[in-house]
């Protein structure tokens, strides 16, 4: 009889700390990815995920706790060509056409993408033969993500990826990740368009203080934190209804200068209670996104509840 081993997740992360002197800024962070999924990784500035970012790509080590791809080492992965990354600010070298670059980096690793395939897949193959730096920003950022596939790696680390991008090139962007994904790499991506990580992404982890305070798929960070959104206009002169936080579902008021906003998770019995308090005007009812659910787990007073805090190793 024998025995088959599961192949270990792309990523694993487990207890991982980092220090920096005295600052934590990252605090017990315990995250499994694995073949072929794509996660987005949300977080404010400062909250931490760039640390992460920097340990999976071995250019920092933990200060506790482990932090592993595809069962090895960061630096045995990228090593050995395993890990494809496509960092903000890189500059292409100069007086090289984009073909002879994309060309170049495939030479170094073992079993490299087709370099014409590398280029059809970042939407380049019309200007193989020009200068990589005469190019706009747009295709630059598309030079870039030809350099982080031509190895044909198994993990893609892309920073904001759709940064220079217009409509038309972010649309064929994510088709591109479909596919790659459809052939079992795994993608991790950070990304300022929420609605981007919203509609293309498997998982979305949401990191602050160091800490993941979310780990799910968008529509369920979405129903946990609360569906509904409603609106309305105070009337002049009038001050902030008191006893708005306090309404059936209320988990957040906002007053946003004559425009009061709730964020509820019951927007029917919201809007009821509401009716009986005070009188509104422009009643809005909506669902809310991913930015809302975003603001409001990062938030200074939010409190995340255990089910946003979805289990996936």
């Amino acid at each position: 009889m024998h025995t088959t081993h599961a192949a270990p997740p792309a990523v694993t992360l487990s207890g991982v700390v980092k220090e920096f002197g005295a600052v934590r800024a990252v605090d017990g962070v315990d995250l499994a990815i694995g073949a072929g999924e794509r996660v987005a990784l949300l977080g404010r500035n400062g909250a931490g995920k760039s640390t992460v970012v920097d340990m999976l790509l071995g250019l920092n080590t933990p200060t506790s706790g482990t932090v592993s791809l595809f069962g090895g080492s960061p630096r045995e992965a990228v090593d050995d060509g395993r890990v494809g990354a496509m960092l903000q600010d890189i500059r292409p070298i100069p007086r090289v056409t984009v073909r002879e670059l994309v060309g170049f980096v495939a030479r170094t690793h073992r079993h490299p993408t087709p370099v014409a395939e590398a280029l059809a897949l970042a939407g380049l193959t019309e200007v193989a033969r020009r200068r990589a730096d005469r190019l706009s920003g747009g295709q630059t950022q598309r030079v870039c993500f030809a350099l982080a596939l031509v190895g044909a790696p198994g993990l893609l680390v892309l920073d904001e990826p759709t940064a220079a991008l217009d409509v038309a090139a972010r649309r064929a962007f994510w088709e591109t990740m479909r596919v790659l994904t459809d052939r079992g790499t795994t993608v991790l991506f950070s990304t300022h368009h929420l609605e981007e990580a919203d509609l293309n992404a498997d998982r979305v982890v949401v990191i602050d203080r160091g800490r993941i305070v979310a780990d799910d798929t968008g529509e369920r960070i979405r129903r946990s934190f609360g569906t509904g959104l409603v609106s309305f206009t105070r009337p002049a002169g009038t001050d902030l209804p008191e006893g708005l936080g306090t309404l059936p579902g209320v988990v957040s008021v906002e007053d946003l200068g004559g425009r009061v906003r709730l964020r509820t998770t019951d927007s029917d019995e919201t809007v009821h209670a509401l009716a009986g308090l005070t009188r509104v005007r422009d009643l809005e009812v909506a669902t809310a996104g991913l930015e809302e659910a975003f603001i409001g787990i990062t938030s200074d007073t939010g409190t995340v509840p255990a089910s946003r805090k979805a289990d996936h190793r």
